[in-house]
Formats: C-alpha cells, structure tokens, sequence
C-alpha cells in the first residue's frame, strides 16, 4: 500500500463517520422542536403565540413550561 490510498481510505472513513453522526444527532439529539401530541404535558401553560407549521401550514398553538423553558405545539 503507498500513502496516497492511505490517505484517500482516511478521508473517506472520515466522512462516513460524520454522515453516520449527524443522522444519529438528527434524529435523536434534536428536541428543539417538538412535534405536536394529541395530550399537553403537565406544566406546559397555554399562550397566545400561534405557530404556522411550514411543512404542512396548520396552525399550531404553542404552549410553554416556565420552570424548563421547554415550549410544545399542538395542532388547532
């Protein structure tokens, strides 16, 4: 093996290593927004902010916990 396929089977390495980490962070690590239940979780107190959700475009109601700062949609 000479060092230049070394280097190009590293790299590649390193690339797969990073999509494989986002997929994971993606779907697992992302709680920023969090998709709408049919039930509001205790402690979450109703606002009048009202989200238009961009993928589908219905309306959603935000709700917000004050003692996390954790907010919740739930679709009108």
């Amino acid at each position: 093996m000479n060092i230049i396929s070394i280097l190009i089977g590293w790299q590649v390495l390193s690339i797969l290593f990073l999509i494989v980490l986002a997929i994971i962070s993606w779907m697992y690590f992302d709680k920023r927004y969090k998709k709408s239940e049919t039930k509001v979780p205790s402690g979450y107190i109703w606002t009048d902010e009202i989200s238009i959700d961009p993928t589908s475009g219905k309306r959603e109601r935000v709700y917000y916990n004050p003692d996390t700062g954790d907010r919740f949609y739930k679709k009108e």
